[in-house]
């Protein structure tokens, strides 16, 4: 069951005759035994209730009881091998429960994300995302069909199918729904809908998995991780669309910034447990840290009278009264008490390895894209193609944390494979000091033998790290410090799950004592827990340090300068935090959308004046004309959304006036697509 507070355990139910569970038969004189449950406004979606999964060795969670609000945005967080994942996947129902039962509304529907999708490689883009079970879109699958193949020729049995399909179109207001579809799909970088999924990148399957889930008609949508493998800006996108959405919202993720802006409830699973905060990521390590002063307390004063109790008890007292066996089972129940357990503090500074003058020079770096190879994330050599890095160079000083900024696919991976001679540039060399000792920790990286234990594999690096104080840490400490307590450190390393062996390799990393170290998304595999670890050791850091990363928070603590990878394949500079840069890049854009849309609108009306009449365009098809009508009132909504959001962005609040500004970039880049495609259709008659 949930854990709380004494005070929170009885919530009185002041607004509906009955609780919105079904399963409590609470009124309004009496008081709900599910804490926070809502009301009748707040339509129940999601009822977990006594729920329990039995792990490898252990339980992961028993007896969990929760409930999901029309509206509400949800959190999942917890340590690593606490089970979050395995719930989201017992609440889809890809897994099933030991005990207990998962009730959603028949109304809601529920879309999940996995962490890791899975898909057919053979299937286009378009036939993966249609394959949802949704009866709208599968109404829209089928008007994109009908149409097409009415652009071949017109039978009678198809304008029948057209004349079913436009009117239930018409009924279910379908031609909005239809743009908003579109929309994601645009924002998400999803154009060409024939490419095969067997030919994307991990990060464009990822954007893939998202659109599906986004587009489907539910109102709950469970995520797994939604940020990883999405590069910054689609990161920031999605925040927005989270937070603004009436869609209720369960997720895990480890993006402390993505908590903040979109939950407004955290659930937390310890101990096998869950245990609810009310509030973003913020206000629950406020209430973590009170809660943790008042049990420390606690603590205190049952250890002071626990030792007065054994004194009592080492003196034999006799136990045949019943108030001497009553102080007895008490004193008992004290020591057998399940102990408070404060999260672990880990602060360190290591020794470090001595840099040279000379550290790493990169001098005309170019690398070019071949056509084709792009997606897949392999640069080729050749002067066909796109540059992905242009005349590169840059000379390394000491101390220097940087941060690689680019969306995905602009080279961030592929500029530190050059940097550490994994692949050779086309043009340009890099240079190393003789003193430099550099560790890159890939995303996918490779193991000599799986049959080590995790013990060996590390040790193998190192027996001790050095800390700056003069002491030293065990192989095994270090260890225990990211995740890797007990037994699994003499488990081989065969037996770890994927993300278990990522954070392994960043471990032994770590423990070669490098001075200039190289990080490619450290962080896709690590809780919240383990990454402040993780961020201590690299805040303390003396060495060179080179980051990619789409955790904001994550780069904005390590990071004070920036490496910006252009679309042209330059590569700029940027003093600053990259939340600051974010800021200041949709500012930006605002800007040029703003001005590019006022061009456009000149050239339109000066394309009407000089429009050629003699020139007989050829006629719309029914498709077109639909959208050529839908078009219009899409437009005149947009118009009317961006000069609102033009008077927010004024706005003296901050945060309010950066999110319009994202919004507006999004509604100017639909709104130039509309207009653009709205003149080709006006052409014609």
């Amino acid at each position: 069951m949930l854990s709380f507070p004494a005070r929170q355990e009885k919530i009185l139910v002041m607004s509906s005759v009955h609780c919105p569970y079904k399963s409590c038969q609470a009124d309004k004189a009496h008081f709900c035994k599910y804490p926070f449950h809502g009301t009748l406004s707040d339509m129940n979606l999601l009822s977990v209730n006594n729920l329990t999964k039995i792990g490898r060795e252990q339980p992961l969670f028993t007896g969990v009881t929760f409930g999901i609000d029309e509206g509400s945005k949800v959190a999942l967080i917890g340590r690593n091998g606490t089970g979050k994942s395995t719930l989201l996947n017992t609440i889809a129902g890809v897994l099933q429960p030991d005990d207990g039962t998962v009730v959603i509304n028949k109304e809601s529907g529920v879309s999940y994300l996995p962490q890791n999708p899975q898909y057919n490689k053979d299937d286009t883009i378009k036939a993966h995302i249609f394959k949802s079970k949704s009866p709208k879109l599968e109404i829209i699958k089928q008007y994109e069909e009908v149409c097409s193949q009415m652009e071949q020729g017109i039978t009678d049995a198809l304008q029948r199918q057209f004349d079913a399909l436009t009117l239930k179109m018409d009924n279910g207001n379908l031609w909005n729904y239809e743009a908003q579809v579109k929309s994601i799909l645009s924002v998400l970088g999803i154009q060409d809908m024939n490419r095969r999924m067997g030919e994307l990148s991990g990060g464009m399957i990822k954007k893939i998995a998202l659109a599906q889930v986004l587009v489907e008609d539910t109102k709950l949508l469970l995520l797994d991780e939604p940020t990883n493998h999405l590069d910054i800006t689609t990161i920031s996108w999605l925040q927005d669309y989270l937070a603004e959405t009436k869609r209720a919202v369960l997720m895990v993720t480890h993006d402390r910034y993505f908590l903040d802006a979109v939950c407004n409830h955290i659930y937390e699973l310890a101990r096998n447990k869950i245990k609810l905060y009310i509030g973003n990521y913020s206000l629950y390590l406020e209430k973590k840290e009170t809660e943790a002063e008042i049990e420390a307390n606690t603590e205190r004063r049952i250890e002071s009278v626990l030792r007065v109790e054994r004194d009592w008890l080492m003196r034999g007292p006799c136990a045949r009264g019943t108030k001497a066996k009553a102080r007895i089972q008490h004193d008992m129940a004290l020591i057998n008490r399940e102990r408070f357990q404060a999260d672990k503090g880990f602060t360190f500074e290591v020794a470090g390895r001595r840099l040279g003058g000379k550290i790493l020079e990169l001098h005309g770096i170019t690398k070019n894209f071949q056509k084709g190879y792009a997606a897949q994330g392999t640069a080729q050599n050749g002067s066909e193609g796109f540059p992905v890095l242009k005349n590169f160079s840059y000379t390394f000083n000491k101390g220097e944390k940087i941060g690689v900024f680019g969306d995905n696919g602009s080279g961030k991976s592929t500029l530190l494979n050059i940097i550490t001679q994994a692949i050779a540039p086309d043009a340009g060399t890099v240079v190393v000091g003789q003193n430099t000792s550099i560790a890159y920790y890939q995303q996918n990286p490779s193991f000599k033998d799986l049959n080590q234990t995790v013990l060996e594999y590390v040790k193998e690096a190192a027996e001790v790290m050095q800390m700056n104080d003069g002491t030293t840490l065990s192989a095994s400490l270090f260890l225990e410090q990211f995740g890797f307590e007990g037994k699994i450190q003499y488990s081989p390393v065969s037996s770890l799950s994927g993300g278990e062996r990522k954070r392994l390799f960043l471990v032994r990393l770590l423990l070669s004592n490098p001075n200039f170290l190289i990080l490619d998304e450290p962080t896709n595999d690590f809780d919240i827990f383990t990454m402040n670890i993780l961020e201590q050791f690299l805040m303390g850091f003396k060495g060179c340090l080179l980051i990619v990363s789409h955790d904001r928070y994550f780069m904005d603590k390590i990071a004070d300068t920036l490496f910006i990878l252009e679309d042209d394949g330059s590569v700029s500079g940027y003093v600053g935090k990259c939340s600051e840069y974010i800021d200041y890049r949709k500012m930006k854009l605002a800007e040029k959308t703003a001005a590019e849309n006022a061009e456009k609108e000149a050239k339109k009306q000066a394309a009407g004046q000089s429009k050629d009449a003699g020139t007989k365009p050829r006629r719309r098809s029914f498709k077109e004309q639909k959208e050529f009508e839908s078009l219009e009132a899409e437009i005149e909504q947009l118009e009317e959304k961006k000069a609102a959001l033009e008077a927010e962005m004024a706005s003296s609040d901050y945060e309010k006036a950066a999110a319009a500004g994202q919004e507006y970039k999004n509604v100017s880049s639909q709104l130039e697509n509309d207009y653009e495609r709205w003149e080709t259709l006006a052409e014609l008659s």
